[in-house]
């Protein structure tokens, strides 16, 4: 790229503007040192880049780069065995810290699939946390060491802190003795050591070594010899202690050292990370977007607005080149925005090969040049006795002799500053050359030879900025394929010149050229109508647009919502299926532990026709609504029930025994051999009979057993109270069975916790009327004595 054309393009403005949004200088020594590329597969990865950052910047402001510094020197400091500084290695701990914040931020969810390419950029940072907590524990800041950087460092600052004591502790004594000899009575410091001020004429009077003396001479800073020594020690302390920190700051360089390479990696990337945040804040700043590109010299940008210009003030314009026409001549009055549409045009080519978003409608698209030449500005120079003309001519001559296929070519009045009829002949070789060579040409003039050139010549294309003739002013919109009037006379009159004069000048003109001013007049007021139109349309497609698109998003979201309503269903449906079968497995664990501890025959045969029973109903089991279970024969739905009732209960096709009162919910539990529920009581019946005799189901046989097997007593000693509460559920489970009034907890004395434990849930279980602690003859506090309900 030519350096003249970033300098008349004010591409260097934009990569100033940049810099600033970086925080690291090494981000910020990116960005200044960004440069357009000519390679399409290095912009397209450049601008995947940004694209993705705006994507990043827009979700959550920017990543996690507080801290982020350049540490490249310092590892080259470390690489060469210099001890690094407090805070220097400060410096390091920030990008260890920076990296290892920055890796857990992008791991967090799915920004991997959402970023891929800033979250490989993260994935290669190292976080090296034993590095960092070492830093951390030793340095507290640029000039402090912590205490706890070594135990060496914490016992020579406790020695000097006693040391200090003891020498202010001797000479605030000394100042009450020599009180009439000291010019102040306070202790200071001189060249780290302690001294009193005493006044010259009694320096005999206090015997010690004299260290400075004031301005007038009238006061001398004498350390007293009863101090001398315990400076000298308090010397040495202090010594030992700067040889520690040396030695703790050289260990800490030394591992800054072993871990160089990988600093410098996750320098780089942070800064590269740093530089693509820079990339994407500019972006949206100046309203930008990621635009397409191509290499076939295609220039399709819409809304384009100049950077460099307030963003409120300026006026969006469309440009197109490189399809049907390969050169455009722009035409129109002074001051009317020809000049900034070519700038416009050029610096946002080189804003997009660099890899930046350019302030544009979204769907632009640029074309990537290996050369762009700008011949815009008057440069003409005195020293080197070159008109206006010879600097333009300097210029295009050394663009002739450059341009290709590849190349983009702006030139401003093209063929000024010279004989007008020569001056646009010129012009339109000129023009011819460039576009023979293959080159994508936009140039701005004022000659009318050059406005029908174009409009003759295929591959050439006229265009103009707008002109409101009412108020004589320019609207700097941009009209493809109309050439532009230069309104001469209409502005002339705004200006003040004489009527007359205008007159004079419009007689002068041919006729010819007259009508023709006329004809570009009355197209460009049919081209203003036409885009009037085209713009209401256009508004009115996007808002139909919009809409289509609201719509798709509602059908998507009650889409999505059904599909989430049935899946919660299903997934109801399956936990519901699950629970009764956890169910199921735990009363046949149960009954299977019956039927290993029933003794007889009866009983076991009994235990084994109710575990087949209720194995073949659980395997038939279907879920379904408890209400459509059908009632047994001769029973009838009871409204209360007392501890002790024999009920039928539906959900569970099961005959159980009340063992509580209805709660506030009508609730009661129930137990079904040794399983205990809670039941509504609209699911209860009772058998409209007497009442059975327990022996005829089992239970009263099991009763019995458990009266006649289960102790009075039960010991828990050694145990936690987990396993202690484990085992009296099970044992109060038993002597509700057996009938048993009153048992015997025996927990011993201990710390007393297992009583407590116990005691606590004792007093809410369901089968416990009370609780005492025994009494003398019983055990004492080393049991617990429980009356149980009937």
């Amino acid at each position: 790229m030519n350096e003249k054309t970033f300098r008349v393009l004010e591409y260097g403005k934009i990569i100033d503007m940049l810099s600033t949004w970086a925080q690291s200088s090494l981000g910020k020594k990116m960005c200044l040192e960004l440069k357009p590329s000519t390679n399409i597969t290095e912009v397209r990865e450049w601008l995947d880049e940004t694209k993705e950052a705006f994507e990043v910047v827009l979700k959550w402001g920017s990543v996690p780069l507080d801290g982020i510094k350049d540490i490249g020197e310092i590892l080259r400091k470390a690489k060469v065995g210099f001890t690094l500084t407090p805070g220097e290695l400060l410096a390091v701990c920030d990008i260890l810290r920076c990296s290892r914040r920055l890796k857990s931020f992008m791991k967090d969810g799915s920004k991997g699939e959402l970023y891929p390419i800033i979250y490989s950029i993260v994935d290669s940072l190292i976080a090296i946390k034993p590095l960092e907590e070492a830093i951390e524990i030793a340095i507290i800041s640029e000039n402090e060491i912590s205490d706890r950087a070594s135990q060496k460092l914490y016992g020579l600052r406790r020695a000097i802190k006693d040391k200090n004591g003891r020498i202010k502790d001797k000479l605030n004594s000394m100042v009450q003795t020599y009180s009439k000899y000291l010019q102040d009575p306070i202790v200071t410091l001189r060249g780290d050591r302690y001294v009193i001020p005493v006044k010259s004429e009694w320096k005999g009077s206090v015997p010690g070594l004299v260290h400075d003396q004031s301005s007038s001479g009238s006061t001398l800073f004498i350390e007293p010899m009863a101090v001398v020594e315990l400076n000298n020690e308090l010397k040495e302390l202090l010594l030992k202690e700067k040889d520690e920190i040396e030695r703790i700051l050289a260990e800490l360089s030394s591992k800054v050292d072993d871990n160089r390479d990988y600093l410098e990696v996750n320098n780089q990337s942070l800064a590269y990370i740093d530089f693509l945040m820079a990339k994407a804040k500019f972006g949206l700043e100046i309203n930008g977007n990621v635009p397409l590109v191509n290499d076939r010299g295609v220039i399709n940008i819409k809304a384009a607005r100049h950077p460099l210009i307030n963003k409120d003030a300026v006026v969006p314009i469309d440009i197109r080149l490189g399809e049907t026409f390969n050169a455009l001549m722009i035409t129109g009055p002074n001051t009317g925005g020809k000049t900034v549409t070519l700038k416009t045009v050029g610096l946002l080519t080189l804003m997009a090969m660099a890899g930046l978003g350019i302030p544009t409608r979204d769907g632009s698209q640029v074309s990537i040049f290996n050369k762009v030449f700008a011949d815009i500005g008057d440069e003409q120079s005195i020293e080197q006795s070159l008109s206006t003309f010879s600097s333009h001519m300097t210029n295009i001559v050394d663009i002739i002799k450059n341009v290709d296929n590849k190349t983009l070519v702006l030139v401003d009045e093209l063929g000024a500053g010279t004989d007008p009829t020569e001056g646009a002949a010129l012009a339109m070789a000129l023009l011819l050359n460039f576009y023979e060579a293959g080159a994508r040409v936009i140039g701005t003039t004022h000659y009318s030879e050059i406005k029908i050139f174009a409009m003759e010549r295929s591959g050439f294309e006229n265009a103009s900025v707008e002109f409101n003739v009412e108020t004589l002013r320019p609207t700097y919109r941009l009209l493809t394929g109309i050439p532009g009037k230069s309104n001469a006379f209409e502005i002339s009159k705004r200006l003040g010149l004489n009527d007359n004069v205008i007159n004079k000048a419009r007689e002068m003109v041919s006729k010819d050229a007259a009508k023709f001013e006329d004809v570009i007049q009355n197209l460009q007021n049919k081209t203003s109508l036409v885009e009037k139109e085209l713009d209401d349309a256009e508004r009115a497609k996007r808002e139909s647009s919009e809409i289509r698109k609201e719509l798709s998003e509602k059908k998507y979201k009650l889409d999505t919502q059904r599909d989430k309503l049935i899946k919660q269903a299903q997934e109801d449906a399956k936990r519901i299926v699950k629970r009764a079968k956890e169910e199921s497995d735990y009363i046949l664990r149960e009954l299977n532990e019956l039927r290993m501890k029933a003794i007889d025959a009866a009983t076991l045969q009994e235990a084994e026709e109710a575990r087949k029973k209720l194995k073949d109903k659980l395997d038939n089991m279907v879920v379904k609504d408890v209400d459509t279970l059908e009632y047994k024969a001769g029973m009838f739905p009871v409204e209360n029930v007392k501890l002790g009732d024999e009920v039928y209960v539906t959900t569970l096709a099961q005959k159980a025994i009340v063992i509580s009162e209805p709660d506030s919910k009508k609730e009661v539990m129930v137990q079904v051999g040794v399983i205990k529920i809670n039941v509504p009581l609209s699911k209860l019946m009772k058998d409209t009979g007497k009442k059975k005799e327990t022996h005829k189901t089992g239970a009263g046989q099991i009763a019995k057993q458990k009266s006649i097997n289960v102790s009075s007593s039960i010991d828990l000693r050694g145990q936690n109270v987990d396993e202690a509460m484990y085992n009296i559920d099970k044992y109060l489970d038993d002597v509700f069975l057996s009938g048993l009034e009153q048992v015997t907890i025996i927990h011993g004395k201990g710390t007393g916790l297992l009583r407590e434990g116990i005691q606590s849930s004792l007093k809410r279980h369901h089968y416990v009327k009370s609780i005492r602690t025994g009494e003398f003859g019983e055990g004492g506090s080393g049991v617990t004595i429980v009356e149980m309900k009937k």
